[in-house]
């Protein structure tokens, strides 16, 4: 066993896993990151077409398998960075009407428990840190926001732009994709991205797309705090005894030997399926259905939603454009006329090459052929919510792995949308429009999960929900899921921005426990000490008391007024030095109360006492969170509190 205990243990670097570790790691916790991948490497291959999407050299070669229990061959990967790693980079905020109740045409998109203005600041964050180009103010479903994008939006290459004329003077609404790179246009000398051909889709071999692996992991992985283990393949959570706390985490290093972390608190982030896999293969005794599933919700409400794409090929119009992935139309997001119910967006892809029709066009097919249909098209990617249903869900099956079963809903949505946009274009420039389910293979089948959220949804009731509303689990009081897991509906954008913004979140709120933590256990300590040097000074108050029978004159009140003067003094001195501790340090310190002035111990240790945190608004909430412990002690003894205010 690994005898380093951690003040946190991250499974998984994705999105959300490697935007946490960077969030506590800046505030000087012990973290131990364990990645069942290692780092992507920087190689040729990694902008080959043929080895990117006809080889799938960077996906798992794991087999699952779904509902029939076919082979399913997911469109996944294990990397330092997780899936971001070759990810479109497309960072939306979802819209403000999806986190409320929503009717679609095939059901209803449930409201989540907090509202966009609890996620706005994080969003703001999140695209600061993602390096998000783009410009507010032209997408009709806009949500509010409280500051401008970081960087400008991306331009359009000249035949994007035509399209984005034409687009907007049949009365449309284009607007730039806001799009996570490392892109300097006025300046292409010294920008690390070079706008290539070979980003959406493709490792960034530059390191020029914005993931979690180059934003959030490298700036912190060599840090003295920060330890990060690669190849760690996470086998199970193991539970305490009465089942409330993660006691150990058990993982097998590079295939081979199998080790044993424990830590204060533990975070799943290894993407929404592979999340609730892991809680479910974690049955034991006190969780016989899985780690934090009392609820039997675990692995429940999987969505990835009901997508595709749409090649416009123009009969005499080139398109010479390298990168193109620069406007989206969210038009038809809430409806349009005659269809009272959400649709979706529509965005371009980032490139498109011959290549990626090789798999389903006909063997023979010349080469020249789709070359030269490659060289006039244009590629545009379609979204539309798929509503959760507890029936779509991951299983984990013993001795065979994971089971993922999915049947499509809310299709005549996605339909509507692909037949509205396939007019638009018509209408734009008279093109010949074919569906193209070439890109992901087809029109993105269940292998192709880059958008996985909704297993472990959050929310205030534990019968419906797996974690609460700061994404700890309901049923184990130091274990967090934070990845795609907690959505309790899809939306139809990008779900990268909103699993980092919600990282964020949950790193805010878990610093802020922990200060909390350390100053109910320094005020706890302080009160150990006081208590121990109380039951001196009282003897010796006893003593004076006695005395003053014998003609002493100082009253026996003032005799204990000093002893309690002296406690909270020593209670003071002692808690003044760090006392490293844990939650059991904690428990067992409570039981020890007794009330001999505890509020005024209290008190007097949160003047002198302030925890060091990395902003000082934490150390305001931790201030906040100290006072709390005040009240505990009063409901403890409501005289004693009486006596205080007094």
């Amino acid at each position: 066993m690994n005898t380093t205990h951690y003040d946190f243990i991250i499974i998984g670097t994705g999105a959300g896993g490697g935007t946490i570790a960077h969030r506590l790691a800046k505030a000087g916790k012990r973290i131990l990151i364990l990645e069942r991948g290692g780092f992507l490497p920087r190689e040729k291959e990694n902008w080959s077409t043929t080895q990117v999407f006809l080889k799938n050299r960077y996906h798992t070669t794991e087999v699952w398998q779904d509902k029939d229990g076919k082979p399913l061959h997911p469109g996944t990967g294990y990397w330092v960075g997780g899936n971001t790693k070759v990810y479109g980079a497309a960072l939306f905020r979802l819209r403000e009407r999806d986190f409320e109740v929503l009717q679609h045409k095939g059901g209803v998109s449930p409201a989540w428990p907090l509202r966009y203005a609890d996620f706005e600041p994080y969003y703001t964050e999140a695209e600061t840190l993602f390096d998000v180009h783009g410009a507010r103010g032209t997408d009709p479903t806009e949500p509010p926001s409280s500051s401008p994008y970081p960087y400008p939006a991306v331009s359009n290459e000249p035949r994007i732009q035509e399209l984005f004329d034409g687009v907007r003077k049949l009365g449309h609404h284009p607007f730039p994709v806001p799009i996570g790179l490392k892109l300097d246009e006025k300046n292409m000398v010294d920008s690390p991205c070079i706008r290539c051909d070979t980003c959406d889709g493709y490792p960034c071999m530059v390191d020029a797309k914005a993931d979690a692996d180059v934003n959030c992991v490298r700036p912190i992985h060599r840090e003295s705090n920060v330890t990060l283990v690669t190849q760690a393949h996470v086998l199970r959570l193991i539970p305490s005894a009465d089942g409330r706390q993660i006691k150990q985490v058990e993982a097998q290093i590079a295939g081979g030997e199998t080790q044993l972390f424990s830590g204060d608190v533990v975070i799943v982030s290894c993407g929404a399926i592979n999340s609730a896999a892991l809680l479910l293969r974690s049955a034991c005794a006190t969780h016989p259905k899985g780690v934090a599933n009392s609820s039997d919700q675990v692995g429940r409400n999987f969505m990835f939603h009901q997508a595709g794409a749409i090649l416009s090929i123009h009969a005499t119009k080139h398109n010479p454009s390298r990168y193109q992935k620069t406007f989206a139309v969210n038009d038809f997001y809430f409806g349009e006329p005659g269809f009272d119910f959400p649709m979706g967006g529509i965005q371009l892809i980032g490139s498109f090459h011959h290549e990626m029709m090789r798999g389903d066009a006909p063997w023979f097919t010349p080469g020249m052929v789709l070359e030269e249909m490659a060289a006039r098209a244009v590629p545009w990617w379609l979204t539309a919510e798929d509503l959760p249903d507890a029936d779509n869900r991951v299983e984990w099956i013993p001795g065979q792995g994971i089971k993922l079963s999915y049947t499509p809903n809310n299709t005549e949505a996605f339909t509507r949308l692909m037949d509205r946009w396939t007019d638009v274009l018509k209408r734009v420039e008279g093109a010949h429009v074919v569906p193209h389910e070439l890109y992901l293979k087809k029109r993105i089948p269940l292998e192709g999960v880059g958008h996985q959220n909704g297993t472990c949804r959050f929310g205030t009731d534990p019968r419906s929900s797996v974690l609460d509303t700061n994404c700890r689990a309901h049923d184990v009081d130091n274990l967090y899921v934070v990845d795609g897991s907690f959505f309790c509906s899809s939306g139809a954008v990008n779900p990268s921005l909103t699993i980092i913004a919600n990282a964020l979140r949950v790193g805010d709120h878990e610093r802020i426990e922990d200060a909390a933590r350390r100053v109910e256990v320094i005020v706890l300590d302080g009160l150990r000490h006081a208590r121990e040097f109380h039951a001196v000074f009282e003897q010796r108050a006893r003593i004076g008391s006695e005395r003053q029978q014998q003609g002493n004159g100082e009253s026996r009140a003032a005799r204990h007024a000093a002893a309690r003067d002296l406690a909270v003094d020593h209670g003071v001195e002692a808690a003044s030095h760090r006392v490293p501790a844990t939650a059991q340090h904690v428990r067992r310190a409570m039981r020890e109360w007794a009330p001999i002035g505890w509020l005024r111990v209290a008190d007097s240790l949160l003047r002198v006492r302030r925890i060091e945190l990395g902003h000082s608004v934490f150390g305001t909430i931790a201030a906040e969170q100290a006072r709390g412990v005040r009240r505990v002690v009063a409901r403890r003894d409501p005289q004693e509190a009486i006596d205080a205010d007094a």
